[in-house]
């Protein structure tokens, strides 16, 4: 089985590993044993792997790379709403797997010894991010990793506009190579938790033909 071959492979690259048979069994041990990361098929019995993920996403940050069928385009946008981190098309190989964790595992770290930076503060909107926490009118947003990452880019040069690779360089990395449409299904989350209309933001502008912006603190 390809569970028995990945557990196998990842003990001898030094990862402790917990496999599950199944949906129900996986979301029971992501909640009790909170692992540092979770990959995830999405063809899963008594439960799949979309479910289980929108399930975790309620309750945990944990980076989740989701693993999808090739070709299955919709599957890679639906996992990326429920809250999935990365995905990875099916087959696959080992070395790009542990490329992949060991990315996220990183982005993880550094956002556990964030730097010493002042709170950036636009409008009713505080990120802090040697807290790690972002604050709507002093009440606290849940954010993904992805979707606090992203948000720190773009709140650190508020009132600037980012195109769309500096974006994905920026939070996904120079060597990602997965759907640029990643980008727009973050944004489109973000709008979700921090707008107060997110069919007329006033946060995160969309720039036509470029990217998006954060509005600068002058705007409100």
């Amino acid at each position: 089985m390809i569970t028995d071959s990945l557990s196998y492979s990842l003990k001898r690259e030094g990862f402790e590993v917990s496999v599950a048979a199944n949906g129900r069994e996986a979301l029971a041990r992501a909640q009790s044993d909170q692992p540092d990361l979770v990959v995830l098929d999405i063809k899963l019995p008594e439960m799949d792997g979309m479910e289980v993920c929108r399930r975790l996403r309620i309750t945990s940050a944990v980076p989740i790379i989701m693993l999808t069928a090739r070709g299955e385009e919709s599957d890679r946008i639906a996992g990326l709403e429920v809250g999935a981190d990365d995905y990875l098309p099916k087959p696959f190989g080992f070395r790009e797997l542990l490329a992949r964790i060991r990315a996220n595992l990183r982005r993880v770290e550094l956002d556990r010894n964030p730097p010493d930076d002042a709170p950036l503060r636009v409008g009713t909107i505080e990120l802090d991010r040697f807290a790690h926490r972002v604050t709507k009118n002093g009440k606290t947003i849940e954010l993904s990793l992805r979707e606090y990452d992203l948000l720190v880019q773009l709140m650190n040069q508020a009132g600037r506009a980012l195109d769309r690779s500096t974006l994905m360089n920026s939070v996904w990395g120079e060597n990602w190579f997965g759907d640029p449409r990643t980008l727009d299904v973050h944004i489109r989350w973000l709008r979700m938790k921090i707008e107060d209309d997110p069919a007329t933001p006033r946060y995160i502008q969309t720039v036509r033909g470029m990217g998006y912006r954060f509005a600068g603190p002058e705007e409100f």
